[in-house]
């Protein structure tokens, strides 16, 4: 892995820890630079529960006051900051290498932003045509700042055998889960790159309608999400219906806008999302290999940043998928063994094909990570409390009904009292699985609103309640072979944590949280290969059985949380 210069945490839960080397260099640079930073300022041993909204509003800012800067394959480091500061105080800035050579440069005023897009310049090209549009995505070029390799911080997770070799060296279960979280979750880096993409969408949508709002939701703010996640975005046009009863100067005469009508609110997405495909596809900044998906349950345009190396989804309205991923993030943030326990079973799950990237039959991560909540909340006492609890805490500005859901809980983590429950986290890993080696699936539901079990309403294989569209099962998609086998990898992956947990990292073999991600590969050759007959013949008929019904329906199905 690359060294990198590495920026300090707004949020301590979603960044990296910055290297005293790379500390000291930035330090060096900014100073020569003339520009500041407010690293000094914040402290990481400091952990501050700042609220999902408080986090957007500032991850926000901070993306509208940026620029993304492409750059030659060398630059000078010192020249680039010096000719940038001419235009303003620069706060942040950090190098990526996503095709070519990129920078991302905050400045402290918006006004700097101004000052450096009046001094750049339309690109002239005798052969083609280029379309005008302007927008904070740039590119530098000069012969004097070609000098210097820069660091370039990545934007892609560890290796997975280097990944292993590491978890090896920990000390512990505790210390394993720590490394594999520290690794794999999302860098400061790139939670401020998927904020500056927001921005850049939200510019197009914005020329359309000037109140709306680009928001992200789903991995990148959860408080879940790994290197390489999808950007999951939608256009909120909430604030748009603020106009239905506007201010009005009295007496009987009133005005209304004069606007299309359409048969529905889901015709309405759709023409908005077909404009902004057409107009990301056109002139957006970046914006590559643009799809509009308006057939599907929920109207989508996908597309890629090539820059950022970033595949988005764009999708219009999606209050619900917000919410849940601000109730996610309020879970991942109540007890730090939360975020390090779903990391851990994520990737345990992914290696061993019981969640998979390709749509079908199989377990997906927001249906185990719900599992993983519902556990929690079994413990005695619960790691964390039911939603029916964090409702009972809220107050009136936590009221929340969208679509006729209610989805009120307590927004305020401060409100929250830390558990009673002190469990290790190696205790947790392995009780989980021995949880699920044995859970009555055949009968039972789970529901994090409730935090118990009770009779499922339908015959499905494995039924996950919907927090907040109560009669909707998540998990809808799996089928009973992949319960199955989610059950025997369960046991087996118990029974080996068990019989290592006596082991210490001086153990020539992989063990610990390793040993789990590695047994797949250590099973029996046989056994194995009639695994991974099995696995293909059920991803085969899967993609069939997706296919046929995309066939039939004439609509593509998404999930209804963003989930990487």
């Amino acid at each position: 892995m690359e060294s990198c210069i590495r920026l300090s945490s707004v949020v301590r839960s979603t960044g990296r820890a910055l290297s005293t080397a790379a500390g000291r260099q930035q330090r060096a640079l900014v100073a020569e630079a003339g520009v500041f930073t407010d690293q000094e300022k914040q402290t990481e041993e400091k952990h501050i529960r700042k609220n999902f909204e408080d986090v957007q509003k500032e991850r926000q800012n901070q993306g509208r006051h940026s620029v993304l800067i492409g750059c030659p394959p060398k630059v000078n480091e010192n020249k680039f900051l010096k000719y940038l500061s001419q235009h303003g105080k620069v706060a942040n800035h950090f190098f990526f290498s996503s095709n070519s050579t990129n920078a991302v440069v905050e400045f402290v005023d918006a006004e700097s932003i101004d000052s450096l897009l009046a001094a750049t310049k339309i690109p002239t090209d005798e052969d083609m045509c280029v379309v005008p549009f302007k927008s904070r995505f740039i590119k530098i070029k000069a012969k004097d700042l070609d000098q210097h390799s820069v660091q370039c911080c990545p934007q892609s997770s560890i290796a997975f055998s280097d990944l292993i070799e590491k978890l090896c060296t920990g000390e512990s279960i505790e210390d394993q889960a720590q490394i594999l979280l520290e690794e794999l979750q999302l860098t400061e880096e790139s939670i401020r790159l998927r904020y500056l993409v927001s921005t850049l969408i939200s510019d197009i949508a914005t020329a359309y309608f000037p109140e709306a709002s680009v928001s992200l939701y789903g991995s990148s703010v959860n408080s879940f999400g790994k290197m390489g996640c999808d950007l999951d975005l939608f256009l909120d046009l909430e604030s748009l219906k603020g106009h239905r009863t506007g201010k009005q100067a009295g007496g009987s005469i009133t005005t209304e806008f004069w606007m299309r009508r359409v048969s529905s609110r889901r015709a309405a997405q759709q023409k908005i999302l077909s404009v902004i495909g057409e107009c990301l596809d056109g002139f957006g900044p970046g914006c590559i290999e643009v799809q509009k998906i308006l057939n599907a349950r929920c109207p989508l345009v996908r597309f890629s940043h090539q820059a950022a190396g970033l595949p988005c989804d764009l999708t219009a309205d999606n209050r619900i998928a917000l919410t849940s991923s601000e109730l996610l993030y309020i879970y991942g943030n109540i007890d730090s063994r939360v975020r390090a326990l779903v990391f851990a079973l994520r990737s345990w799950a992914r290696v061993h094909g019981i969640t998979s990237s390709i749509p079908g039959h199989w377990i997906t991560n927001f249906s185990l990570t719900t599992m993983i909540l519902f556990f929690l909340q079994k413990r005695t006492p619960p790691v964390i409390p039911t939603l029916d609890q964090l409702k009972s805490l809220a107050g009136k500005k936590d009221k929340c009904i969208i679509e006729g859901n209610d989805c009120t809980f307590i927004r305020d983590l401060n409100k929250v009292k830390p558990s009673a429950n002190t469990e290790p986290l190696a205790t947790l890993l392995i009780e989980f699985l021995e949880f699920y080696g044995k859970f009555d699936f055949k009968t039972h539901c789970i529901d994090i609103r409730k935090g118990t079990e009770k009779n499922k309403p339908e015959s499905s294989p494995l039924y996950i309640q919907n927090p907040f569209e109560q009669t909707l099962n998540i998990s809808k998609n799996v089928n009973q072979s992949q319960v199955h086998r989610f059950v025997d990898i369960a046991q087996e992956s118990a029974f080996i944590l068990q019989d290592q947990m006596s082991q210490s990292s001086k153990s020539k073999n992989p063990w610990g949280l390793a040993s789990i991600l590695l047994s797949s590969s250590t099973e029996n050759s046989s056994t194995t290969k009639k695994k991974k007959k099995v696995e293909a013949r059920e991803r085969i008929v899967s993609l069939l059985e997706s296919l046929r019904n995309k066939d039939n329906s004439g609509k593509t199905d998404v999930k209804p949380e963003a989930e990487h």
